[in-house]
């Protein structure tokens, strides 16, 4: 039985083939980057093509263009994997997001959109990445990314909580379906700091108010989270399955604890 882990190289992704949806922009982005990093193969989709290649590591990502809402578009990117590379080792369902709406007047369209989104296109995603690493030796990885609205009130993005919170269920079940040739794990992620940050929480002044709430002092980074995607597709995590991994540096003070008491603890820390 192993006993020892040679931390020196525990993320060296050569000979591997990721892929990323949504990997061009924002979080996205610093996970393909990551992989590229570490030597992977890495495809990434979307509906636009990027403005300039993504690069790392001396790569340069593959763009296909799919819509993953699309279960016939995802079939056919799965297949261009297969065409290309022969495998897929590692699928991050990182597409998802949510403009802000009134709940009592949103339409059915608009909340079908979401949640075929940040719901059903993780599942067509992951049930195309299915035959490929079933069929391998080494099998498989998929990390579903949602979000601190599954697991705490999200006004004025409802469905999108409720989107993400189908998600984590999706995951438990899945880990559990199509172990052990494929783990399959969730990153809840809490406020990161993305070009689309500073317009949606009311300019620079709201981030650092909102960044004031959070115990950790600051927004997450997209690095963040792409640092515990590299770290569940390396070998110190191959036991890990079936989990909803938390990255949000603390989620945030409860209301209770604002005013004199919290800040009084702070100081005296």
């Amino acid at each position: 039985m192993k006993t020892s882990l040679d931390l020196k190289t525990p993320f060296d992704f050569n000979n591997q083939v990721v892929l990323v949806t949504g990997g061009t922009r924002g979080i996205g982005l610093a996970i393909t980057q990551s992989f590229l990093e570490g030597g992977a193969q890495v495809v990434v989709c979307g509906r636009k093509n990027p403005e300039q290649p993504i690069t790392g590591g001396g790569r340069e990502a593959v763009f296909i263009a799919a819509d993953v809402r699309d279960a016939e578009q995802v079939n056919q990117l799965a297949a261009q994997i297969r065409e290309r590379f022969q495998r897929l080792d590692v699928v991050i369902n990182n597409a998802g997001g949510s403009p802000p709406s009134d709940s009592a007047t949103a339409s059915p369209r608009f909340t079908e959109s979401i949640v075929r989104l940040n719901l059903l296109a993780p599942f067509y995603v992951s049930q195309a990445a299915y035959p490929l690493m079933h069929a391998q030796e080494s099998g498989g990885l998929i990390i579903n990314i949602a979000s601190v609205s599954a697991v705490r009130p999200s006004p004025f993005t409802t469905m999108y909580g409720a989107a993400k919170a189908g998600l984590i269920s999706m995951t438990k079940s899945l880990a559990i379906e199509w172990a052990p040739k494929i783990r399959v794990n969730t990153i809840i992620v809490g406020l990161i700091n993305t070009e689309e940050s500073a317009p949606h929480y009311g300019g620079e002044e709201g981030v650092k108010k909102i960044a004031a709430t959070i115990p950790s002092g600051r927004f997450g980074t997209p690095e963040d989270v792409a640092g515990m995607c590299v770290f569940l597709a390396s070998p110190l995590a191959t036991f890990v399955n079936g989990t909803a991994l938390e990255v949000h540096g603390g989620l945030e003070v409860p209301r209770y604890l604002e005013g004199a008491m919290y800040e009084k603890s702070k100081k005296q820390a």
